[in-house]
């Protein structure tokens, strides 16, 4: 008997009765205790060894979620881990309590792990010693077969017919001790995970896109960690509008004060100062800290001391010689934005024209969005810079080095040779 149909035979997990709704117009099924009851919060050595021993005896996927502070605490890292598995349970481990979970990854290494928009949870995952060799993502499996919401509370309620809370998805989960409500609703995101998975996998079989999923899989399992960032503080919310270079100067002298401290308070840099305010003070340039304490951001709550460290950043600023100073936009590494082209090139404004149509029509056919059919990147590298002749197996040929996986590289090639073809003829 499957996790569905073990939830569906026990009537004290939903609020009337009967069996789950053979179809998804039927009313969804609340979800409102794991069916085990409430496993405990592992948070020290020995719990933890007792959860590695049951999730490596356990057979078939292991279902893996994380929780983070996003917006209250600084960087991505995991507060919460949840994970179940078929003759495991659920296990809910603090990170905080165990910041070492490789024994736990190495439990489950073989098995199949099942996360919901995997790129999300891996890196914070990874942090902790915890990295799957193989993955099903059910979010990318769901906009590969063409759902039109792909969140993790709309697949359950459209596959499987179960409605989960999802009332604490943004809360602070670095707080200790957790709610348990809070608990409750991270342990029902991994109650079906599995059983999401299985549905999920024979609908894309049904729909001849396995392969291309399991292409997309190995793709995130394989991938190494995102490089830094370059130049971070040019992301500053309201950068466009800082057009001077000593105006620059200032965002990244604030931006670069704010993410010290909010690294050494372990805040959210947006709780530090607020992009809007490093703006205001970068278009301003105030001549000192009076003048900076009336602009918006720097209001009557920031004591003397604080407006202080601000003042002296703009100061460093406007202190730097020329030859210092950032230079307007990044260093492009790849074709100029689309809305150039037509300045700059005719013609490739032409062929990206003609592709994008033809990718937009095939992605339509397949019923799956653009991005996921072929990155628009790679479509603006490919009519950028075209091979001289576009034979499907030169345009396959730059497809490929730009990334793009066996499947996407099948399915586009013909239509973007037409296209490249046709534009210019």
């Amino acid at each position: 008997m499957t996790d569905a149909q073990e939830t569906a035979a026990d009537t004290t997990l939903r609020t009337t009765g009967g069996a789950p709704p053979d179809d998804v117009d039927s009313a969804p099924i609340p979800l409102l205790e794991p069916r085990e009851g409430m496993p405990p919060v592992v948070a020290d050595a020995e719990a933890l060894a007792r959860v590695v021993a049951a999730f490596a005896a356990g057979t078939g996927p292991v279902a893996v979620d994380a929780e983070r502070a996003s917006g209250y605490r600084y960087g991505q890292r995991a507060y919460l881990v949840q994970l179940r598995r078929e003759g495991a349970g659920t296990a809910l481990i603090d990170p905080v309590g165990c910041p070492d979970l490789s024994a736990l990854g190495e439990a489950v290494a073989d098995a199949e792990w099942v996360l919901h928009a995997a790129t999300q949870d891996l890196p914070c995952l990874r942090e902790i010693g915890m990295t799957p060799a193989r993955l099903f993502d059910t979010e990318l499996a769901g906009r590969l077969a063409g759902f039109a919401r792909v969140g993790l509370g709309a697949m359950v309620e459209n596959v499987l017919g179960y409605a989960l809370e999802k009332g604490h998805s943004a809360v602070d989960w670095s707080t200790r001790p957790l709610p348990e409500p809070w608990l409750r609703y991270a342990a029902l995101d991994v109650e079906l995970l599995v059983d999401l998975r299985d549905a999920l996998e024979e609908e894309l079989d049904r729909q001849g896109k396995l392969e291309w999923a399991r292409q997309e899989f190995d793709a995130i399992a394989s991938a190494p960690p995102a490089p830094a960032r370059k130049d971070p503080w040019r992301r500053t919310s309201g950068m466009h509008k800082v057009r001077r270079r000593r105006q620059m100067a200032v965002v990244r002298e604030l931006w670069t004060a704010r993410d010290h401290i909010a690294q050494r308070r372990d805040v959210s840099p947006g709780k530090v100062l607020g992009d809007a305010a490093i703006v205001e003070a970068a278009l301003a340039l105030p001549p000192n800290a009076h003048a900076l304490a009336a602009l918006p951001g720097f209001g009557h709550r920031m004591s003397r001391k604080q407006l202080e460290q601000w003042m002296a950043a703009v100061d460093r600023a406007k202190a730097l010689p020329d030859a210092e100073l950032p230079q307007p936009g990044q260093p492009l590494t790849g074709p100029p934005p689309p809305r150039a082209w037509a300045d700059k090139d005719p013609v490739a404004a032409a062929r990206l024209s003609a592709a994008r149509t033809a990718v937009s029509e095939l992605a339509e056919r397949l019923t799956m969005p653009q991005e996921n059919l072929i990155t628009p990147d790679t479509v603006r590298r490919l009519c950028w810079e075209p091979p001289k002749v576009a034979t499907p197996e030169a345009v396959a040929e730059v497809l490929s080095a730009h990334g793009a996986r066996a499947w996407q590289v099948e399915q586009v090639t013909p239509v973007l040779v037409k296209a490249l073809t046709d534009a210019s003829a």
